[in-house]
């Protein structure tokens, strides 16, 4: 798939989020990160449509993905916070929660 076809992809995905289809988006953005495994739009966007389907452990994992490829985007970690606490992981969504901090605040997580 070239980067074309993903980005295509990924506004169909987008779109159906907006009309409220998230398991139609769910599976656009799974067939991205199968495409494109290093897109980091791609694992955000799946995390956050699991998150919101009601699916923590399974957002929780892609987040952790979105984390890696990008350690130092604050939505990313945000997200990633979110889903620890719909999971009811409390400590890790406070760890997550706390590197957002250092980012909205200048810091970094992972010197680049």
């Amino acid at each position: 798939m070239d980067e074309g076809q993903l980005q295509s992809l990924l506004d169909e995905a987008g779109d159906l989020v907006a009309m409220g289809e998230l398991e139609q988006a769910t599976e656009l953005y799974r067939r991205c990160t199968q495409e494109a495994p290093q897109c980091f739009e791609a694992w955000h966007s799946l995390g956050l449509a699991l998150l919101r389907t009601g699916r923590p452990k399974e957002a929780i994992g892609a987040s952790l993905m979105a984390t890696t490829l990008q350690p130092n985007d604050l939505l990313a970690w945000t997200a990633l916070s979110q889903a620890f606490v719909a999971n009811g992981q409390i400590a890790e969504a406070e760890d997550a929660k706390g590197k957002a901090r250092i980012l909205s605040l200048g810091g970094r997580v992972q010197k680049d």
